[in-house]
């Protein structure tokens, strides 16, 4: 029988990349658990969200675009593609992808 050890420098990375790996999936899981933001809630309605930006009352709001949505925004705490995400002008809340609000402001880069 082969006795073989684990040196441990490779035993050290495995870990690290371990807790990497825990600390990303809890994120997601905290995010997923945020409650959405009601546009009928009174920060919503005076910032004028939207679950759609293509929805946006242009006469209202006449500095939107219709290439502006939440995903794009500064504010946005997700990635491009996620369905919904922390935004930190609704501490606490998670926004849709497709959203929109008047604080909406290019993210860099998108």
């Amino acid at each position: 029988m082969m006795d073989k050890k684990l040196p441990r420098r490779d035993l050290l990375k495995g870990a690290l990349a371990g807790l990497a790996a825990i600390s990303v999936v809890t994120e997601a899981s905290a995010q997923a658990k945020l409650p959405a933001v009601d546009p009928s809630e009174a920060q919503a309605k005076a910032l004028g969200y939207v679950l759609d930006s293509a929805k946006v009352d242009a006469k209202a709001n006449p500095m939107h675009k219709p290439e502006q949505h939440c995903a794009n925004c500064v504010q946005w705490k997700g990635t491009l593609t996620d369905a919904v995400a922390p935004c930190q002008i609704f501490a606490g809340k998670s926004v849709v992808n497709k959203g929109w609000c008047k604080v909406w402001a290019k993210k860099p880069g998108t």
